[in-house]
């Protein structure tokens, strides 16, 4: 179990490690942003005088390593800084726009994932067959489609077409729940299209190999029926694999929800990372990719310690 621990430690360290690298680049690249954020708030018409004491004032005349490692020190301290736009609290700008997103996520998880393992059971009891085959062919073509086109399709056919639900997702802090829940179900939808193909493929490629295996062959030889054999022998131990992509699509949904939130103009990370980088608002840009950053390192740590808790060779040290 020490050896296991010990490749835990070695993961959780080279996240951390990958999360320094991400956030020096975050800064360097937000750095390369054209424009002048001293001009972009004062204007055009702004004299140099004026320019320069902005600048000043806002420590853009420092370094920009002393910059860095100031802005990490914060971090380090929960104090991501202050919008260089309207001087908030950066920390308060994100609260509502991170919870909104988290949301979403979750809500296309909890829709995703059970239609993705159902679809991946099915089509692997009926593998070959016209019912395989179609599975495959739906997942694989709303995959194909980029993000954009799905959601524009669900708008198309959901809102002009039926009317059953609204094309913009404006939620607040005071939206009801079951208002929420209607205003976010086609975000929620289009994510859902996204992510079930890795998912559902898992599944099935992990039962077609289970139940293929000798002790599942003897359980239906026994009598058992087939409903037991999937849930009680084989599922159990395609759970690992599963959960492994799950947690990587989870990881997706949080950090890949730019361009949906975009489109359903939906009050979330991403969306406020689209306003941030118009208005060059650089403090608020390097806060929102940090923390997208983080959540998909986060997740794929997740997906990574799970892959070594799952794999019973890394219980014991090699003899050789």
């Amino acid at each position: 179990m020490s050896a296991v621990l010990n490749m835990i430690l070695q993961r959780v360290f080279l996240g951390l490690l990958t999360l320094l690298v991400v956030s020096a680049l975050v800064f360097v690249s937000v750095e390369f942003l054209p424009g002048d954020v001293a001009e972009q708030i004062l204007g055009q018409s702004a004299t140099p005088e004026t320019l320069a004491a902005l600048r000043e004032q806002l420590g853009l005349n420092t370094p920009p390593v002393q910059r860095y490692l100031a802005w990490l020190g914060g971090i380090l301290q929960g104090d991501f800084g202050r919008s260089v736009i309207n001087q908030r609290e950066i920390t308060a700008i994100l609260a509502d726009r991170l919870g909104n997103t988290l949301f979403l996520a979750a809500m296309a998880t909890l829709i995703a994932v059970p239609l993705a393992v159902g679809l991946g059971i099915l089509a692997a009891l009926k593998r070959n067959t016209w019912i395989d085959r179609w599975i495959n062919i739906g997942t694989l073509t709303a995959i194909s489609f980029p993000e954009f086109f799905v959601a524009y399709g669900l708008i198309y056919v959901f809102s002009a077409k039926l009317g059953w639900l609204p094309s913009i997702s404006v939620v607040g802090s005071d939206t009801a729940l079951s208002d929420r829940l209607v205003l976010t179900l086609l975000p929620a939808l289009t994510l859902t299209l996204i992510v079930t193909a890795h998912m559902m493929r898992m599944t099935r490629a992990s039962l077609i190999n289970l139940l293929a295996l000798p002790y599942v062959e003897m359980a239906r030889l026994k009598g058992a029926a087939q409903r037991r054999v999937v849930v009680v022998h084989a599922l159990p131990n395609a759970v690992a694999p599963i959960v492994n992509v799950i947690a990587l699509n989870i990881a997706y949904m949080i950090a890949g929800v730019v361009i949906v939130e975009v489109v359903f103009v939906y009050p979330g990370l991403g969306q406020l990372l689209v306003d941030s980088v118009s208005k060059r608002d650089v403090t608020v840009v390097q806060a929102a990719c940090l923390i997208f950053a983080s959540a998909f390192i986060l997740f794929n740590l997740v997906a990574d310690v799970i892959s070594i808790l799952s794999n019973p060779r890394l219980l014991h040290r090699s003899t050789k």
